[in-house]
């Protein structure tokens, strides 16, 4: 999608202005169908700086995820341009990957198709 959906840029504002992440959405983006939780791009950053800063080889990249001092809220677009998920993962035919769920970053351009609430599967 060139234009991003209005209905989901709205979803994203939301989870942003309201810093919530209860909000389950499944995206279709080219190559990849990611189901999971939406969070706030803050706490999104911050979990993956946690992660990168836990890893001895990574360590010096949770600096580029850790917000600078100057960073506050009038610095952020008015349209969020992203959805963040946290305890997401990618359905390839029977299987989510990974199965504790991982960070992804989508750019809302990208999304073609998606719905409300996650996609999981059972063995029954």
């Amino acid at each position: 999608m060139s234009h991003p959906d209005d209905l989901l840029v709205g979803i994203a504002a939301l989870v942003e202005s309201e810093h919530n992440s209860r909000m389950s959405l499944t995206v279709v983006v080219p190559g990849a169908v990611i189901t999971g939780q939406l969070a706030p791009e803050a706490l999104w950053k911050q979990r993956v700086a946690e992660v990168l800063r836990d890893s001895e080889q990574l360590r010096s990249f949770a600096a580029v995820f850790a917000p600078s001092r100057d960073e506050d809220e009038s610095a952020r677009p008015a349209r969020p341009t992203h959805l963040h998920f946290h305890v997401a993962r990618i359905l390839q035919g029977s299987y989510g990957i990974p199965d504790t769920g991982g960070m992804y970053r989508v750019a809302l351009a990208d999304v073609s198709a998606w719905t409300v609430g996650n996609i999981s599967y059972s063995d029954q």
